[in-house]
């Protein structure tokens, strides 16, 4: 009979040594049912410091909750912070539910480099409420969740949308109240709105009020100023933001490298460019093509029209910048179809 090799990092379950696993790889959806654990194991006596440690082990510091939801008065959208997330799970118990837990169906995972996106189209927020009566509220919706790829996987967005939602009444109780129909009229009635409590709606109504304030609360917290003093400095900073220009980027200065041309290639490509030079300048001057032997330099004086060629060229340079051979004042001038100004240049005669 053959015996498995002994494995040295083995720890056996039963062992005194067993180490239990971290949730690193475990499914999103476990997050969920411990979340459902740790809320059943709440007790009337749970204070805000336990509600704080729960938000902190389920959800990350920057965390947002939204809730979506359509009223009588049209849709609503409320969007909390991680400060304010404790304090709406509170507010559920607080408003007759003495037990709360979620049920995800057919969910979605899809995993990114630093995240995991659960989406599920069939979630159940499940309430039982034991008073004003003994009722089970089933609230149906979409919920979608994004948690750290970490070794927490802490929940980073919870966005339910809420679409419909029942409410549950034993028939026992009915027919206990059968021939009282005061009670039967108060079992008709809808104890929830879209799955919600009052408290709930009230609070996610304030949170409307006290999400800006979050600013305000923590500077007071941190420096201990008045009220006042925090909104005045709160306010000047906010001013400071609007006012100053935005920081312009800072570019890098680009450097011009410096291409090796063979021996062969430059002095064709510069002779090519020194023929294409000459070409252009044959274009641009019409002087440019005469040889400096027929270049005759005179004085600055004025030569008359009769004594030079239809082929002379003139090639002045003009010492006023305001005079110019195509301005209006030298047209202007007397004599000019028989003189032509020759300033401090020269005059070229073929």
């Amino acid at each position: 009979m053959s015996s498995t090799p002994h494995d040295p990092f083995y720890s056996s379950p039963f062992g005194p040594f067993y180490r239990r696993h971290t949730p690193y790889m475990v499914q999103p959806e476990y997050r969920i049912y411990e979340m459902n654990k740790r809320l059943q194991s709440r007790t009337e006596d749970s204070d805000n410091l336990w509600w704080d440690a729960f938000a902190t082990e389920f959800f990350e510091d920057d965390a947002t909750l939204t809730l979506s939801f359509c009223l009588e008065d049209g849709p609503k959208r409320y969007t909390i912070g991680r400060t304010l997330i404790p304090r709406y799970f509170s507010t559920v118990f607080e408003g007759g539910v003495t037990d709360l837990y979620y049920i995800l169906k057919h969910s979605k995972e899809s995993y990114h480099n630093s995240s995991i996106t659960v989406d599920c189209d069939q979630c159940a927020m499940v309430t039982q409420h034991g008073k004003p009566m003994f009722t089970k509220v089933c609230t149906e919706g979409r919920l979608t969740l994004e948690f750290t790829f970490d070794d927490l996987m802490r929940i980073k967005t919870w966005h339910f949308t809420i679409r419909q939602y029942r409410e549950l009444v034993p028939r026992s109780i009915l027919a206990m109240h059968a021939q009282d129909p005061q009670v039967l009229d108060q079992l008709s009635k809808n104890i929830t709105r879209m799955g919600l409590t009052n408290f709930t709606l009230n609070y996610l109504r304030l949170c409307v009020i006290l999400e800006p304030m979050q600013e305000l609360m923590s500077r007071h917290k941190t420096y201990n100023l008045s009220p006042r003093d925090c909104l005045k400095t709160c306010l000047f900073q906010k001013w400071q933001r609007m006012v100053a220009p935005p920081a312009e980027p800072t570019r890098q200065p680009t450097t011009k490298r410096r291409k090796r041309k063979n021996s062969t290639s430059s002095t064709s490509n510069s002779s090519a460019g020194n023929n294409a030079n000459t070409t252009g300048s044959k274009k641009k001057t019409p002087a440019a093509n005469l040889s400096l032997s027929s270049q005759v330099t005179h004085p600055p004086h004025m030569v008359p029209f009769e004594q030079r060629g239809r082929s002379c060229a003139l090639c002045v340079h003009l010492s006023p910048p305001s005079l110019c051979l195509s301005s209006s004042g030298l047209q202007d001038a007397p004599g000019y179809s028989r003189w032509l100004p020759c300033l401090h240049g020269r005059t070229v005669c073929t």
